[in-house]
């Protein structure tokens, strides 16, 4: 007779609790609980007006993942509830649920955040998923990443009878980094929305992140260049190279993409990455395209830009290089980590910090 293993097991059972004794609002009806990643209002990534002028039938869908999104806050005693209906239902063998359709909670401020709690969905469909969260104790500052590979209809904040969320403290960065990309960039393969490389980099630097990875679909086109140079931001994370079909293609539009931006914002500080998992797949095509990077960072700099670049060559390197991916491409945690280590030190130097 078989039997799951949450019953052999009851650590591995989904902890749900009633919504009993608190009070429950949608997100944008608390005024003093933040949201970044998102265009205003919405659980959109960009301004859904701009998202239907792009002409990838792929980025108008992607964009309503919520992958960098985030919901922060000040909760007095510590406890909320939370409730989240998501948008699509995806599934993927090579992905954890926890990753693609589940929200994930840290807690303190600045440079000591800390995960301390998840949600996610015991089924897959565009279901709702609930749970109430207690921070340690002495903890009432909260951080929730949102889900990577899904997006999110409805999402509802819960507080004990008689208490208000707070404003939570300042980003030490007030404005925030902006990231473009592939899968790598949106977030796959990651066992938690905090552990895509974009969101270690925030909370190892203290910033507000937009994450414009669009997995398989990010392919430099002008219409994106010119949405990212009318953002407001502190830094841009150009890690365009995976998506781009050949190396002609890649040679057609690595440059003139950055250049758009920096005809808006000449005093944007950018780093540009080159592809990590460069051990794998041809490594004549992928030499050439870190060259060709390299040659669009070389002419940022002859340009005088404030500009980096991270060899992707490098970003696996050490212990363990081999086993930094699921599948020879997309990171795991590991491969996550050593991204945001190998990255954000590079950005810190090229924003003054």
């Amino acid at each position: 007779m078989s039997q799951k293993i949450e019953e052999l097991d009851p650590n591995f059972r989904e902890k749900t609790q009633p919504q009993d004794g608190f009070c429950c609002r949608p997100l944008y009806a608390w005024p003093d609980v933040e949201t970044g990643g998102l265009f205003p209002g919405t659980f959109c990534r960009i301004d859904p007006a701009a998202a239907g002028r792009i002409p990838s039938e792929g980025v108008r869908h992607l964009v309503w993942n919520t992958t960098g999104a985030t919901v922060r806050f000040r909760v007095p005693g510590g406890r909320f509830f939370v409730r989240m209906a998501l948008r699509f239902g995806n599934d993927m063998s090579h992905m954890p649920r926890s990753g693609m359709c589940g929200l994930d909670v840290y807690c303190g401020t600045g440079l000591r955040r800390r995960f301390c709690a998840a949600i996610r969905p015991e089924k897959t469909g565009p279901v709702t998923v609930s749970g109430v969260i207690a921070l340690p104790d002495g903890e009432e500052e909260a951080l929730l990443h949102l889900p990577l590979y899904d997006g999110v209809t409805q999402l509802e904040l819960g507080f004990p009878e008689g208490v208000a969320p707070q404003k939570p403290a300042p980003y030490r960065i007030a404005e925030p980094v902006v990231f473009y990309g592939s899968s790598i960039t949106h977030g796959g393969c990651a066992s938690r929305p905090g552990n895509t490389y974009p969101a270690m980099i925030s909370r190892m630097l203290d910033c507000p992140i937009y994450n414009l990875g669009f997995s398989g679909n990010a392919k430099g086109e002008p219409e994106m260049a010119d949405y990212i140079a009318g953002m407001r931001m502190s830094a841009f994370v150009y890690d365009y190279d995976h998506n781009a079909p050949d190396l002609a293609h890649l040679a057609r539009t690595h440059r003139p993409f950055l250049q758009r931006i920096l005809e808006a914002q000449p005093s944007l500080p950018v780093v540009l990455v080159s592809r990590p998992d460069f051990q794998n797949g041809n490594p004549e095509e992928n030499r050439s395209r870190r060259d060709l990077i390299m040659q669009t960072y070389l002419w940022a700099r002859e340009a005088g830009c404030r500009v980096e670049f991270a060899d992707g060559s490098a970003l696996f390197s050490g212990p363990l290089a081999s086993d930094c991916t699921v599948d020879g491409c997309h990171p795991n945690d590991l491969g996550f980590f050593r991204m945001a280590s190998g990255i954000a030190p590079l950005l810190a130097r090229v924003m003054g910090l």
